[in-house]
């Protein structure tokens, strides 16, 4: 029975599960890192204890997303030698250095300092703390900056060259390699939704603590903190999103035209079709909703402008349709719903009823999820959107796997999905444990540790400071 089944559709199956579960963990601590550096440093320019408990609160959580996110992306480099050989041998002179850099610059600065943040509240001063706190929040942001610009790259490949080999190897400068065509759009859309997927986590997290007790001074700051971001930041990812789409639309129109399921060109405008059964085989989109003229006003700003369709290219180089129309849409539709939230959390806010309302408060707690689900999606999009292609244009996914046979694939993909299910299944759910349990005065550190380290004298006062601020109950 294995012997039917496609080595590289499994090799795909694989890396996508593999990276999938990855994914949810760093775009979690990106948005996580950067929400503890505003929170400490809130609490040592005000002395609030509620800012230093939700430090702690919060900190013990991100230590264990964070571990989690790690062990999740080893297995992703050993994929690239074990079932995409051909791709690290025509293209690991320009993503490997890449992916080096990532570990070179951001892995050595958070693994340096994330010992000091999770374990040095009473070892180091507060300045200092306060630093290293800053710089694992710049660790994931470089993190972010390298892995994007290699995605970026594959996306849309720029100053290059190929050699006698058939290797891809740099035609100039490394600064066209880098920042290529997609990366700077593909990197503020993606680290944007990484703070709206903490977000929207916090304010989970937040309202269902206020289902419980309104008067929880944790709760309330943290939900109220999430619902600003919400406001702010949704519309900016959205015109972060209309940009990076421009951008698409330039170097990949292929992609978005399957995103927007249009087969047939549009001469006089394209219309924006919000749902459908697209069918692939036929070039068609069955049931179709559509509004006229509305999806050249989206992606040209002009809605007279011609669109091509899928049918003015080669057949071999669509993506599977189906499947990037619907992730796009649903990343769409929860872009739509945080928006729509922040706005009702703006509202109750101008009504004094931010912390009144059980109504906002239950969808906030089903929206806390929304994040994780969006980025997936636009995961989805973006990389099934790419196929046929590893290297856009230049080199097929068939082309780029290992010779493996499709028993040996199939193993190791079940050996992972039970791996995977039992350990980081015992993991998310020891962090909704930590997430059900409500924000308190005097939230301890993530685990005990030895009161003084060999030849370090701990700084005593660090200790008090934040003791202090935990117990400041006239200033929540």
């Amino acid at each position: 029975m294995l012997e039917q089944l496609d080595a590289v559709f499994l090799a795909r199956v694989q890396f996508a599960f593999t990276v999938s579960f990855h994914f949810i963990f760093p775009a979690f601590s990106i948005g996580l890192a950067s929400y503890l550096m505003v929170l400490e440093g809130l609490w040592l320019k005000t002395g609030r204890g509620v800012y230093a408990n939700l430090y702690r609160y919060w900190m013990k959580i991100f230590a264990v997303g964070f571990g989690m996110g790690v062990v999740s992306g080893v297995v992703l480099s050993y994929q690239f030698g074990t079932n995409w050989s051909v791709f690290s041998t025509k293209a690991g002179a320009i993503v490997g250095p890449l992916m080096g850099y990532e570990v070179i610059t951001a892995f050595f600065l958070e693994a340096g300092f994330l010992g000091v943040m999770l374990f040095g509240i009473s070892k180091v001063g507060k300045r200092l703390h306060f630093f290293a706190t800053c710089m694992v929040a710049l660790g994931t942001f470089i993190s972010a900056f390298w892995i994007l610009s290699v995605n970026s790259w594959m996306q849309t490949p720029a100053g290059f060259e190929i050699n006698e080999q058939g290797q891809f190897v740099v035609g100039g400068s490394w600064w066209d390699v880098i920042f290529n065509p997609s990366f700077p759009y593909r990197l503020v859309h993606t680290v944007i939704a990484a703070y709206l997927t903490t977000a929207f986590a916090v304010g989970g997290v937040g309202a269902w603590h206020l289902l419980k007790d309104r008067n929880n001074p944790g709760a309330r700051k943290m939900f109220s903190m999430a619902m600003w971001m919400a406001v702010v930041v949704t519309p900016i990812q959205i015109v972060a999103g209309d940009l990076h789409g421009l951008n698409t639309l330039e170097h990949q129109p292929v992609k978005v035209l399957a995103m927007e399921g249009d087969f047939d060109p549009s001469p006089d405008g394209a219309p924006l079709i919000l749902f459908g059964l697209p069918d692939q085989e036929t070039a068609q989109v069955h049931y179709k909703v559509a509004i006229p003229k509305l999806g050249s006003l989206v992606l040209k700003h002009d809605p007279n402008a011609p669109l091509p369709g899928l049918t003015d290219y080669p057949r071999e180089d669509w993506p599977p349709v189906a499947v990037v129309f619907w992730s796009f849409r649903v990343m769409v539709a929860i872009g739509l719903a945080m928006l729509a939230l922040g706005l009702w959390s703006l509202i109750a806010r101008r009504r004094k009823r931010l912390f009144e309302s059980r109504a906002l408060h239950r969808t906030a707690v089903l929206m806390g999820p929304a994040g994780f689900v969006a980025v997936i999606a636009g995961w989805i999009t973006t990389e099934v959107g790419r196929q046929p292609f590893t290297v856009y244009g230049l080199l097929r996914t068939a082309e780029s796997a290992s010779p493996l046979d499709a028993p040996a694939v199939a193993t190791s993909l079940i050996a992972f999905i039970l791996v995977y299910s039992a350990v980081f299944g015992a993991g998310i759910y020891y962090l909704l444990r930590l997430m059900g349990q409500p924000p308190h005065r005097g939230e301890t550190e993530p685990s005990h540790v030895p009161v003084r380290a060999a030849g370090i004298t701990p700084a005593a006062s660090m200790e008090a400071a934040w003791a202090k601020g935990g117990a400041a109950d006239g200033k929540h």
